[in-house]
């Protein structure tokens, strides 16, 4: 009777990171197809309808991306890697003359405290005015720029046991805090007693 030795395995490699997705030429795409439009300081993915591509734009949700397209003469559905660059182009003018197309009521910034204008923001833009926003509040020292410097809620949220940071942890009752104390001061008395 032989016996039967068992081979080690090798040990398993761990799974490597799953490689990033390989663009996938559509079936209508046309013989001039991108792959990456770029439009807005923005790339976007030219396999995407128009509307949703935009979408990725930040600042321009899918209600304005519907208007832009329409105002600018592009079926929705056309996937935006098929346009030309003509088109592309009208695109982009009709994003930068949006709050004169959409009602004043669907900016994404009405009266401007700066201008007094409707103005609505995309791009990098609405990122570079939120910070400007902020740092015109904490000068001027009123509430919302004081909170936002000390790291706590602006919008009047409650503070006592979320967001809390640091070494915080759990909830003290006032009853716990209350036995403390007078266990405290019975430690205290016991010693004076002693000496």
């Amino acid at each position: 009777m032989a016996e039967k030795r068992e081979e080690p395995t090798p040990p398993a490699e761990a799974p490597a990171a799953p490689a990033p997705k390989a663009m996938v030429r559509p079936p209508d795409a046309n013989e001039n197809f991108r792959y990456i439009v770029r439009l807005a300081n923005t790339d976007l993915e030219g396999a995407r309808s128009v509307v949703y591509a935009l979408t990725k734009v930040r600042g321009i949700g899918i209600r304005i991306a519907e208007i832009v397209a329409d105002q600018a003469g592009v079926r929705r559905s056309e996937r935006i890697g098929n346009l030309t660059e003509p088109e592309a182009e009208k695109l982009e003018a009709t994003l930068g003359k949006i709050a004169e197309i959409v009602p004043h009521w669907m900016v994404n910034r009405p009266s401007d405290w700066e201008t007094g204008e409707d103005v609505h923001l995309f791009s990098s833009d609405v990122e570079l005015r939120l910070r400007d926003d902020i740092n015109r509040m904490k000068m001027i020292r009123c509430y919302r720029g004081i909170r936002h410097e000390q790291g706590q809620k602006v919008r009047g949220q409650r503070t006592r046991s979320n967001g809390r940071t640091g070494l915080t942890v759990g909830v003290i009752k006032k009853t716990a805090i209350a036995a403390a104390k007078a266990a405290k001061k019975e430690e205290g008395g016991e010693k004076e007693k002693k000496e």
